[in-house]
């Protein structure tokens, strides 16, 4: 590729790297640009390439599933890994969390896009990989790189209406993923939960149900040599709090079910609960974020018993990123095993982005987004609630805003992204991850995904 010359070769479908530093230069800037914005054989060409100069520089999409059940088994402890969800600005967001990363010899921590996310920020599964990729060759980290399939969510209105091809739309994308990179699934069943039925197994059998029906096609295309982590999700973010009685419910029901369709399949390594928070933070009026009763008593005690009884990392905290600073450190306190953080990286964003190009956004939002204004919506509340929706529409102007505005974004993340890692206690991981993370090495042809194997979809959701 001609961005590095000839210190990064090619030849028979490999690449050789004589010189790993010319990967932390304007190169890589403009090799990731044609991975995210070029066109045809250019932009397969780019994110095959990525792929490749992280298979050579050790850089390797890997699955974080042993570090988690070693966590089960007691081995490791005391830290709270971050999923970040990295929406706009991908490759300069990214940067700040790998720069971090290798400042403070962090090991443990996901980049991760959900269901959703991928939709309306315009970044398909083997995009978002190549950017992951790149920003971390651009900052000189080396070691497994987690990516992660965040709510791969089944919508309860569609699958009301038709629940093979919602389950099916999301084994499309988990497969779509896989063959990315996204080694890390978290299967989110969570929305067919019902709470008005009589015991805890019926209100949620559907949800463990079409769980495993997800996850034994998960195993079935996932790649030689990776065991996918996997997660569960007992109770929907921003509803009720999930209770101990909830979660044994929930895991008997899967693990049952689980071996009675499977045998000894692989089963969860983690499982998401709810203990108080909501996604993005509740807005009032004057566009400040309401305070959050969080219980830690309760994702403590899940935690200790999703470890104890079920061999799981622990309990998934979600919905976090605006809580207070005094909050973070109270997450590897009580044994959360892994926290969920988006919002409030996009709110530094819109917070930095020249008034130019929000107030455009803005304007775009009035007219493509007016149908979710409720009638008691201020202005602040209206855009904090909708403005996600415009980062895929407004990709390429977010990417290109000025290298100053640039300059000060990346102080403000380095500071978060640095709080952040201190407070979870993910500085010097590294090594903890490198005795219990192997990433096998893999190889693609050009213009081919990684090797899945094909699996029917024997949709055995509800029965």
């Amino acid at each position: 590729m001609h961005q590095f010359g000839n210190d990064v070769k090619v030849e028979h479908g490999r690449v050789t790297l004589s010189n790993e530093a010319v990967l932390q230069t304007d190169a890589m800037d403009e090799l990731v640009r044609e991975a995210v914005f070029g066109q045809g054989q250019t932009k397969d060409h780019a994110q095959w390439l990525l792929w490749e100069i992280g298979q050579a520089a050790g850089v390797k999409p890997a699955s974080i599933h042993d570090l988690y059940l070693a966590r089960g088994r007691g081995e490791t402890h005391g830290f709270t890994v971050p999923a970040i969800n990295v929406r706009g600005m991908a490759y300069d967001t990214a940067r700040a969390v790998f720069r971090t990363a290798v400042k403070q010899r962090a090991g443990a921590f996901i980049v991760e896009i959900a269901r959703s996310e991928i939709a309306y920020t315009d970044q398909r599964p083997r995009e978002y990989v190549a950017v992951m990729l790149a920003a971390a060759l651009r900052e000189g980290f080396r070691g497994p790189l987690f990516v992660q399939g965040d709510h791969f969510q089944v919508n309860a209105k569609k699958f009301a209406v038709d629940r093979r091809g919602e389950v099916a739309a999301v084994k499309q994308l988990a497969q779509e993923a896989i063959a990315s990179g996204f080694f890390n699934i978290d299967v989110d069943t969570s929305t067919l939960v019902d709470i008005s039925l009589a015991t805890l197994d019926e209100q949620q059998r559907l949800n463990y149900q079409t769980a495993v029906d997800i996850a034994r096609y998960v195993r079935e295309v996932e790649p030689d040599g990776v065991t996918i982590s996997v997660g569960g999700e007992i109770g929907e973010v921003g509803a009720h709090n999930s209770t101990v009685p909830e979660l044994r419910a929930f895991m008997d029901g899967f693990n049952k079910t689980l071996k009675e369709r499977s045998g000894s399949a692989e089963g969860l390594s983690k499982i998401s609960v709810q203990t108080g928070t909501s996604h993005g933070g509740v807005v009032l009026p004057d566009g400040t974020i309401a305070a959050v009763k969080l219980d830690l008593q309760a994702l403590e005690e899940l935690s200790k018993v999703a470890r104890d009884e079920y061999k799981l990392a622990g309990a998934v905290q979600h919905g976090a990123s605006t809580l207070p600073d005094n909050a973070f450190n109270n997450f590897p306190r009580v044994e959360a095993c892994e926290i969920h953080l988006a919002t409030n990286f996009q709110n530094i964003l819109y917070d930095h982005m020249p008034d130019a190009l929000r107030t455009r956004i803005y304007k775009w939002l009035d007219e493509n987004a007016k149908d979710e204004r409720k009638p008691k919506d201020s202005d602040e509340q209206f855009y904090y609630k909708t403005r996600k929706k415009a980062l895929g529409p407004f990709k390429r102007d977010i990417w290109d805003i000025p290298d100053s505005v640039k300059n000060d974004l990346a102080v403000a993340y380095d500071q978060t992204f640095g709080f952040l890692f201190e407070q979870l206690r993910v500085s010097n991981t590294a090594d903890t991850v490198a005795r219990f993370v192997k990433a096998p090495a893999m190889h693609r042809a050009p213009g081919a995904p990684v090797a899945v194997h094909a699996a029917p979809d024997d949709a055995e959701a509800g029965e």
